[in-house]
């Protein structure tokens, strides 16, 4: 009897053990559709990022082209400027330009990346971008709505050979000045459809591997 009484136990024990086993594989059953639901979401969302930023810099550029039709007839107020030399320096070596806002010229070997900067920088190197085909904006105080179309702009339009650029230029005050190679627009105060003209006419088309 007390044989039997053990056997009965053990065998008590071991049926324990499928049932155990299928609650488990039930609980990876739904682990799994848990990750799979995850998975379908944040494919979904990275989806809806792309589409959302793409209609985003869609309409950006559609505003710029409508915009540069309206400044078409401004565009005889941008400055033809002789090339000064397009060579590039050595480490070290700096440049006097003869413009304050010089639009060719012996440069730098490195651009900058296309963006909007809060900080001046190297004109050395912002020639070398206007030789790549890069629009250089020089803002001071413009106001908030012409800080917001910069970033805009600098934003939708970074390729290397066809970017925008906007650097600050203490004491310009209200005015914006915009250069592309060998070409200057002065605008005493920010005119968005002449400096969506400018950018048209201009951008990716520098001496060193036009684009547009």
């Amino acid at each position: 009897m007390p044989k039997s009484k053990k056997r009965k136990n053990n065998s008590g024990a071991r049926s324990n053990g499928p049932g155990y086993g299928a609650n488990i594989g039930k609980a990876s059953g739904k682990t799994n559709l848990i990750a799979a639901g995850v998975a379908v979401l944040a494919v979904g969302a990275g989806g809806f990022y792309w589409w959302n930023s793409n209609q985003s810099a869609n309409g950006i550029e559609a505003e710029v082209i409508a915009l540069a039709e309206d400044g078409q007839a401004k565009l005889d107020n941008v400055r033809t400027i002789k090339a000064q030399g397009d060579e590039h320096l050595g480490i070290g070596q700096t440049k006097n330009y003869v413009e304050p806002f010089p639009t060719s010229g012996d440069h730098a070997s490195s651009s900058i990346n296309a963006g909007f900067y809060k900080r001046e920088m190297p004109k050395i190197n912002l020639v070398h971008n206007l030789e790549h085909g890069n629009i250089v904006i020089y803002y001071d105080v413009p106001g908030e709505a012409a800080i917001s179309r910069l970033k805009a702009w600098t934003t939708r339009y970074t390729g290397g050979m066809d970017g925008v650029v906007a650097v600050p230029s203490p004491g310009l005050g209200e005015t914006v000045v915009l250069t592309a190679w060998t070409k200057l627009m002065r605008l005493e105060t920010f005119d968005e459809a002449a400096a969506a003209a400018f950018m048209d006419a201009y951008r990716g088309r520098g001496p060193e591997g036009r684009v547009r």
